[in-house]
């Protein structure tokens, strides 16, 4: 592989390299081009990427920063371990994300209970606020590791008998279909980035103040129905939300009235 970038002088002129080279050392590490084998040398991914080993330096305590590496002392640098993928270009749950043969998502059920709707739940629900609706917390855990804390919002009606259900051991929406009888149509998502607190990051079992994902999604019957209203925040260091995205006509990009800055 040719040279990518070249380090320059001082700390200042490092910070331009070190950004490239650690997107395309991170992307090497999220594809497995690794796997189980420690990582090239400083001397070696330097020689490799055309930088100064002290900016590959700086790459790899980023990395270690991030989790996504470790270094074992006469031995080397080792990918911690690659992020779960989960895709948005389908409505699934998330043991419908992985290959769950080998039970790879259990849940840890905090809470699983009626409570009454807050005014953000209710008017998410469409039901008066104070009315009572099931309430889940819990923590979803991937190959024994904590990955998400969800808290999910149901209708009476829709999540009273899930209470009596496996809870540790099925997704939510897997039980609405397969127990319940209901079809899920679509659902309303948005996506933005947090620290965890103390409480969040005890569960997770990270540090105060850690990023997370945090994800809202509100989900609909066929029939058009809000009956799953979800809070979850996704550990950083473990998680990837992944889509594919099609390009379609802008409708008011032709517009006669409008206007190009």
């Amino acid at each position: 592989m040719t040279g990518i970038i070249a380090g320059g002088r001082g700390s200042g002129s490092r910070v331009a390299p070190v950004r490239r080279i650690r997107d395309v050392l991170r992307t090497r590490i999220l594809t497995g081009v690794y796997g189980t084998r420690p990582l090239p040398s400083e001397a070696a991914l330097a020689a490799e990427l055309g930088a100064s080993r002290n900016v590959v330096r700086d790459v790899l305590a980023l990395l270690r920063m991030e989790g996504l590496i470790d270094r074992i002392p006469g031995v080397g640098t080792f990918v911690v371990s690659g992020k779960a993928v989960q895709g948005l270009d389908r409505l699934r749950g998330l043991a419908e994300s992985f290959d769950t043969g080998c039970d790879r998502v259990v849940n840890q059920v905090l809470l699983a209970d009626t409570v009454p709707a807050t005014p953000t739940v209710a008017e998410r629900l469409e039901v008066a606020p104070g009315t009572e609706v099931i309430a889940l917390e819990r923590v979803r855990m991937l190959d024994d590791q904590p990955l998400s804390l969800d808290a999910s919002y149901l209708p009476a009606d829709i999540g009273r008998p899930l209470l009596e259900m496996d809870l540790a051991r099925h997704d939510v929406f897997g039980l609405i279909e397969g127990e319940l009888g209901l079809c899920l149509g679509a659902a309303a998502l948005s996506i933005e980035a947090i620290a965890a607190d103390r409480t969040v990051a005890g569960l997770l079992r990270v540090p105060d103040g850690f990023p997370l994902l945090f994800l809202e999604r509100l989900t609909y019957t066929d029939a058009g129905r809000p009956i799953d209203l979800e809070f979850v925040r996704f550990r950083g260091d473990r998680m990837s939300l992944a889509a594919w995205l099609h390009r379609t006509p802008d409708p008011l990009s032709n517009h006669p009235s409008s206007e190009r800055g």
